[in-house]
């Protein structure tokens, strides 16, 4: 398998697109090792790939989620967040946290979240006399609760490759989700009072009660998503067709949505989803290959030649996930990467629910783990800040979410509790 990942890192450097050097590579590997009447077969296994209903649940919630962008929820999610906090100290960077999170329920993308809040809050902060970087380093590592919060983009992949429930996984990202805000909001509390920012004068109770009906609809979004499935009303992918409705409802009534802006919601989703399905489709190839030379059994034993020990695989995965986070995107490399992932879960004997909650965060926050994190490039450019000045304000941020990380690993109720509450365990 050598001459595989030699082809395809080759591949990934030279800018070919992940798709294309995921299919490459593995047809090049079968032509080399003997096997070339296999690639025949191909088209049906691509097909196979994608043949799933569930898998409609990704067009649809991106569907949602755009539609919401466009009719201008986020603008709205901001001024709610700043009716909220935004009259304390330094009250711009609490703001940036909790639109995350409160946009996080929404996209279920980071790298939509980043480019979506970069835009508006980092001119803000640095109005407020934050440093350009540290505003840039905040929308960074607080878009990683986007594939977290549900609904996830991420969660549903790995749900669908891993046979686990999609429901459960929602719920599981919930509370990490909150962690990772609360760290973040102590931190940012606390370095505003350390630097002495300055006070964004406070909003009137009526411009709060303003905000709160006009952005209420939107919070809803997740509720409604997570009640849904648990009561048994409707299925994943039912819940995403019903986000899909639900966004186009309230766009309408608010007036904020237009058919063009409609009809460019859904150009701009179906080229989003072609590619991640594309990627899907090329990932069947890869996952048939790697099953063929018994890999993920290789990967295994080779782990296990060095320590057999839970935590000390466990650590090792958490650190391959990270560094690969730096470079991927987190569904390449799920796809890439899920027959290993499931060896390793029956070696470290974990829920799937946890584990695959435990997985989803690591490869979100290597995307903002310096220094090729792409969180951290998309902030810079909309900030106008060198990689470096960003990364050293990041650090102290990311440390927090690998700390939430670490609890999330080693604590199983952390992402269990609510699944286990609230949904019945397949």
């Amino acid at each position: 398998m050598a001459g595989f990942f030699a082809s395809l890192f080759l591949l990934f450097a030279t800018g070919v697109p992940i798709a294309l050097a995921l299919g490459i590579a593995a047809m090049s590997y079968l032509f080399l090792s003997g096997n070339g009447g296999i690639i025949l077969a191909f088209p049906q296994r691509m097909m196979a790939g994608v043949d799933q209903f569930i898998l409609l649940t990704i067009p649809l919630f991106l569907l949602a989620g755009t539609l919401m962008n466009v009719g201008g929820i986020t603008d709205r999610i901001v001024v709610f967040a700043r009716a909220m906090v935004g009259h304390r100290k330094g009250g711009m960077s609490a703001v940036t946290v909790l639109s995350s999170g409160f946009f996080a329920g929404i996209s279920g993308s980071a790298t939509a979240e980043a480019a979506a809040l970069g835009s508006i809050l980092i001119p803000a902060m640095r109005k407020q006399g934050m440093p350009p970087a540290y505003a840039a380093a905040i929308v960074g590592v607080s878009s990683i609760m986007g594939p977290i919060i549900p609904p996830s983009i991420t969660m549903i992949i790995y749900g669908v490759l891993s046979g686990t429930s999609i429901g459960q996984l929602f719920v599981a990202g919930v509370v990490p989700g909150i962690l990772i805000a609360t760290g973040l909001l102590l931190y940012v509390s606390w370095r505003a009072r350390r630097e002495n920012f300055p006070v964004t004068p406070k909003m009137s109770w009526a411009e709060r009660r303003a905000s709160t009906v006009r952005t209420l609809p939107a919070l809803m979004l997740p509720l409604i998503i997570i009640v849904g499935i648990k009561a048994g009303v409707f299925t994943p992918t039912e819940a995403a067709a019903v986000a899909v409705a639900y966004a186009l409802f309230i766009g309408f009534i608010y007036r904020d949505l237009t058919f063009q802006r409609v009809w460019d919601a859904m150009i701009s989703t179906t080229l989003v989803s072609a590619a991640i399905l594309f990627i899907t489709a090329m990932a069947s190839i890869v996952a048939f290959v790697f099953t063929l030379e018994h890999v993920p059994t290789k990967v295994a034993s080779a782990v296990l030649s060095i320590s057999d020990n839970p935590y000390a695989v466990l650590f090792f995965l958490n650190i391959v996930l990270i560094v690969l986070g730096m470079f991927l995107e987190p569904i390449s490399i799920l796809i890439l990467t899920m027959p290993i992932l499931l060896q390793f879960a029956k070696i470290v004997a974990m829920d799937p629910v946890h584990f695959g909650a435990m997985v989803v965060l690591n490869v979100v926050i290597g995307m903002a783990t310096p220094p090729i994190g792409i969180l951290l490039f998309i902030v810079c450019a909309a900030s106008g800040e060198p990689l470096t000045r960003v990364t050293r304000e990041a650090l102290p941020l990311i440390g927090i979410c690998l700390l939430v990380l670490a609890l999330v690993a080693l604590v199983p109720q952390i992402t269990l509790f609510l699944p286990h509450a609230f949904l019945p365990v397949n």
